[in-house]
């Protein structure tokens, strides 16, 4: 890894950067983790069930594709400011954080309003039924950016109670805006009033930290983070872009309801989700202090946290498959009777990724960019070959199945990877020294 410009801080020479790193400690982080993901979920959610029940599966369809996009240009903002954020600045002292923050956020703010003016004139241009949709999510992405950055923000800082309010004020603003958008029964308004909520959360998080986003020094900000940032670009751009052609491909192959037939599967799924989502907003700063304070006990901590998760999930996935129809078609309406046959293999696909998420913490702590970078870019071939594949051979269910040998191999190639990483790092003098934090004037 690239390390020009930057310094070392161990905790001898930073003394109070480190947050408590007891269990007690541990578990109170993934805690918050967990609460804001949940609350950030279920914000997530409701979007999602009242499209799919008030406007159909075709509606939700164009819902979906929107979604994609946004977790694209999500990963964008994530791999470029915020993950090397968490990476760099967990644990450090609070001037280093608030400068780093304050630049971060400002990042994500600009690669919001960047991409979200793409999307408009995308939208624009396209017109008809997806049209629309694309216009609406340009105009909110900019505030769906920024409030996502403040959460990783305040759980690099170790406040995840923060994140938990931020993403709560977010969810109880969705609620007037969601009746509103129910009455103009369009997949824009509902994007519409995603973005406004979010708009309204990420005001707040200027409030909770005291900071505003340094628009002016994002430049600076991704200039001296290139070295991690260009990689988790990739790292993070190519799985949501994986997911993205799968979108569209099983669009042009099994038709645009063949893809709200899988987003409604991951709906079903949404609860386990958001406890894997949850724990990856602090699983790789709760990492990087593991690193910091006893580097043994890394391998143990990703083994015990991908276990846990892939466990989760199946469990979760056996639930669902005890769920009566009723109780399906009063969550998702008609997408039930398609959503259902896709349970037992978009289970065994998330438990795959949650088994690969352990592992991938621990490569993000080590700073091993090259190695997760490669990790990703397999496993996201590999989605995206599976997906279409199995899409062309058997249909919605068959792309299904695909995604899940696929992520399977992916988890593999996680742990064969972090496996060495760890070998290697002993013989390594350079990979014994804490993570290096980049200077931040």
């Amino acid at each position: 890894m690239t390390t020009e410009g930057v310094k070392t801080t161990t905790p001898a020479t930073a003394p109070g950067a480190a947050r408590p790193t007891g269990k007690r400690g541990v578990v109170g982080r993934l805690s918050w983790g967990l609460a804001d993901q949940a609350a950030s979920s279920m914000t997530n959610f409701a979007v999602g069930i009242y499209v799919a029940r008030e406007l159909g599966v075709s509606a939700f369809g164009v819902f979906s594709l929107a979604w994609l996009t946004y977790g694209v240009v999500l990963n964008v903002a994530r791999g470029l400011a915020t993950d090397p954020l968490v990476v760099r600045f967990s644990g450090v002292p609070n001037a280093p954080w608030r400068a780093a923050a304050a630049r971060a956020t400002g990042a994500a703010l600009a690669v919001g309003a960047t991409l979200g003016a793409v999307c408009l004139l995308v939208g624009l241009g396209l017109g008809g039924r997806v049209g629309p949709a694309f216009a609406c999510l340009g105009v909110a992405l900019p505030a769906l950016l920024l409030q996502d950055a403040w959460r990783f923000a305040f759980f690099a800082a170790g406040t995840g109670k923060k994140a938990f309010t931020n993403d709560l004020v977010q969810g109880v603003m969705l609620v007037p805006a969601m009746v509103v958008a129910a009455r103009v029964g369009t997949v824009a308004a509902f994007l519409l009033a995603w973005g406004a909520s979010a708009a309204v959360a990420a005001a707040y998080g200027c409030l909770q930290s005291g900071l505003r986003p340094r628009v002016t020094r994002a430049r600076g900000w991704l200039r001296e983070q290139r070295d991690l940032g260009s990689r988790y670009l990739v790292e993070n751009v190519s799985l949501s872009g994986a997911g993205q052609l799968r979108a569209y491909g099983l669009g042009a192959i099994a038709g645009v309801g063949a893809v709200g037939a899988v987003r409604g599967a991951e709906l079903l799924l949404g609860p386990f989700l958001a406890l894997l989502m949850g724990l990856s907003l602090v699983t790789v700063a709760e990492a990087a202090r593991v690193l910091r304070q006893a580097p043994q006990r890394l391998g143990r901590f990703c083994l015990l946290l991908g276990g846990g998760q892939a466990a989760a999930a199946l469990l979760w996935g056996a639930a669902l498959l005890l769920m009566p129809d009723r109780a399906g078609e009063l969550v998702l309406g008609d997408v039930w009777h398609s959503a259902s046959q896709l349970i037992v293999p978009a289970t065994l696909g998330v438990a795959g990724a949650g088994l690969g998420s352990g592992a991938a913490a621990g490569l993000r702590a080590l700073a091993a960019a090259r190695r997760s970078l490669r990790c990703q870019l397999f496993a996201s071939a590999c989605y995206l070959g599976g997906g279409l594949g199995g899409a062309a051979a058997a249909g919605t269910v068959g792309s299904a199945w695909g995604v899940a040998a696929a992520t399977a191999c992916g988890s593999a190639l996680w742990w064969l990877q972090l496996r060495s990483a760890l070998r290697e790092r002993p013989r390594r003098p350079e990979m014994s020294d804490p993570i290096p934090e980049v200077r931040t004037p």
